[in-house]
């Protein structure tokens, strides 16, 4: 059985791009859609545009809708108007945070299930929008996030009925690759026993403060480990440099790169023995997923998404959120189990990669249509004076 999808995004694209620039202005688009028509599904793209434009790329269709002085009703009636003249069988609907256009295409288009993706999506927590939401929402047919744990908050405001259903499924993967690491650390000029890398914000979120804590720690029992941070926005650089001078364990050992473009990432993944994340919560966490695919052994703090992206633990350790000791542990036990590279890249290949995550997506749909079907053959068996 080989379902027609159309993947659909109702954030507008940016003005003045075209087609291609806006998917390459947003790879995550046409990754989830090539990841999920790699496992045999018909995928097509309906993006919300300042322009009407349909461009093909590597099997799958791209529509633009121009949707420029339209209210949000509208622009889900207008994509409504094009899945019925494609003959979609399920929309899959990129992120929660657009119940007006959504309700609209559930509206104009009932016979075709809505299964929704969470994109950090945050559920309303005013009382007459959660009660806006539940409307609007009533006829979602499922739902998926990278860890079920994520959905409790949508849950807990009613947004999510019993029947909808769950799937768990990565955000995305990456295309990162191992590479030799000898090279790559003479590429980047990183060392250390272990080279432990830092790629996120110096913000309360990604709890830096925690992180050096641990470093400390661990360094007083592995003295040749080196801290290096690449990061982009960062609040917190007063009280993180503050933290480092007066901290004998620290100073000399933590290495500040600042931002780092994407592409150097990689080797920088590839050059480092460990991934460091603190953070305190994450919709999926790209980066520590990008250190995977290197094969970097990932150190996490023990929050739904890494426990997701790591198998419960499976590759890697996990650490209590904000215990710095028991990070220091994890950093300790991570050096001396010595994972080897191919181990971790296993695992990402296995169950995070672009053709597991595709695989992932399949099912999903395939569940979600079987799930409408039986609800129709249900209700009409139990209409009166059925053959049933």
């Amino acid at each position: 059985m080989t379902p027609h999808v159309a993947q659909i995004s109702f954030l507008p694209a940016p003005a003045g791009l075209a087609g291609a620039q806006v998917l390459e202005r947003w790879p995550a688009l046409a990754d989830i859609a090539e990841a999920a028509a790699s496992a045999g599904t018909r995928i097509c793209v309906v993006q919300a545009a300042s322009h009407a434009e349909r461009l093909s790329r590597h099997g799958v269709d791209y529509h633009f809708v121009d949707v420029r002085g339209t209210r949000r009703r509208e622009r889900g009636r207008r994509v409504a108007t094009l899945l019925a003249a494609l003959g979609v069988e399920l929309a899959h609907v990129h992120s929660l945070g657009f119940p007006e256009e959504s309700h609209a295409l559930a509206r104009h288009l009932p016979h075709v299930p809505l299964l929704f993706q969470d994109h950090a999506d945050r559920a309303p927590r005013r009382w007459w929008r959660r009660w806006q939401w539940r409307q609007r929402y009533r006829t979602m047919a499922g739902v998926a996030f990278t860890a079920p744990e994520l959905a409790w908050p949508f849950a807990a405001a009613g947004v999510l009925r019993p029947s909808t259903r769950l799937f768990a499924i990565p955000e995305s993967s990456s295309r990162f690759q191992p590479g030799d690491r000898a090279r790559a650390r003479v590429d980047t000029g990183l060392y250390g026993h272990p080279a432990v890398l830092w790629v996120g914000h110096l913000q309360a979120g990604k709890d830096p403060l925690t992180a050096l804590d641990g470093i400390a720690l661990a360094a007083q029992k592995l003295p040749g480990l080196q801290l290096w941070c690449a990061y982009g926005s960062a609040p917190l650089m007063g009280k993180v440099r503050a933290r480092i001078e007066r901290d004998p364990w620290l100073a000399g050992r933590v290495h500040l790169l600042g931002k780092v473009p994407h592409a150097r990432i990689e080797t920088l993944m590839q050059a480092a023995d460990l991934f460091l994340s603190a953070s305190r919560a994450e919709s999926c966490g790209f980066a520590a997923l990008e250190a995977m695919a290197c094969g970097t052994v990932p150190v996490l703090s023990d929050i739904p998404s890494f426990r997701a992206l790591t198998g419960d633990g499976k590759i890697g350790r996990l650490w209590r959120c904000g215990d710095a000791r028991a990070l220091a542990q994890a950093l300790v036990a991570a050096t001396l189990e010595r994972t080897p590279p191919e181990q971790v890249r296993a695992h990402f290949d296995a169950e995070l990669s672009f053709a597991a995550v595709g695989q992932r997506w399949r099912e999903a749909y395939l569940q979600t249509l079987q799930s409408r079907r039986d609800a129709f053959a249900d209700a009409i068996e139990s209409r009166p004076g059925s053959l049933a």
